[in-house]
């Protein structure tokens, strides 16, 4: 491998790390925003009503399941998806007026925000292409077009991953919001399955993600995000 091949494998990750990391941080963000708004207080009286990063990390979800992604996704010339999970924000629900509605938004405050990203991740793509018109063949060319083709790529995997995050976090499967979101929803007798299943969510997350695509080439969670976020990505950018 070249050295610029390095040098540009290394800008790429850089430019995905920095993606991600604000797409995960705003998402438990909300979700600990919600709550509070609703009348609980746990999250921020556990530090994790915060911007801090290093408040969120989850070991697996946030830090081996991203950077397994995004260097597969470099290494292979581009084009995976990205997804991951950080520490859940703490809450209560029995400190909302309404247990089963504060439920549902808490749990989709997180996507939402994800939706909200994806959006600015948009723009800034549009951005940048307006601003490489600008500057093609000008005499003020040559690096101003090489960082606008850098933001270029992180409006880009700004967008996708947080549409990548939206729809990942949706599926109901613990510790991922999905769970949150289709509990309240279900009769009794459905949430007492349902919360006999839950005790496997980490097991069935990992083969779904992990050990199927590897060891099997079936890849359900990416076909779902291909179908989700891979298209709405396509109708969002430039």
């Amino acid at each position: 491998m070249s050295t610029n091949s390095i040098s540009q494998t290394i800008i790429m990750v850089v430019i995905m790390v920095l993606a991600f990391i604000p797409a995960i941080v705003f998402h438990e963000y909300a979700h600990g925003y919600a709550a509070y708004r609703l009348g609980d207080s746990t999250a921020k009286s556990q530090g994790r009503l915060s911007i801090n990063p290093l408040h969120h990390i989850d070991p697996f979800g946030t830090v081996i399941l991203p950077g397994i992604l995004m260097l597969s996704s470099v290494l292979l010339g581009g084009g995976g998806m990205i997804f991951g999970y950080a520490k859940p924000v703490p809450y209560n629900p029995n400190n909302f007026k309404n247990v089963r509605r504060g439920e549902v938004i808490v749990g989709l405050a997180g996507p939402a925000s994800n939706i909200v990203m994806a959006l600015i991740g948009a723009a800034i793509a549009y951005l940048s292409n307006f601003l490489y018109g600008l500057f093609a063949g000008s005499a003020a060319g040559g690096i101003a077009e090489m960082i606008i083709v850098y933001i270029w790529y992180f409006g880009s995997y700004f967008c996708t991953i947080n549409l990548c995050l939206c729809f990942f976090n949706l599926i109901p499967i613990p510790p991922l919001d999905g769970s949150s979101i289709i509990a309240p929803l279900l009769t009794d007798n459905g949430l007492r399955i349902y919360y006999r299943v839950q005790r496997y969510g980490m097991l069935i997350l990992i083969v779904l993600v992990i050990l199927l695509p590897y060891l099997f080439g079936i890849d359900i969670i990416g076909w779902y995000l291909n179908v989700t976020a891979g298209n709405i990505a396509g109708l969002l950018l430039p």
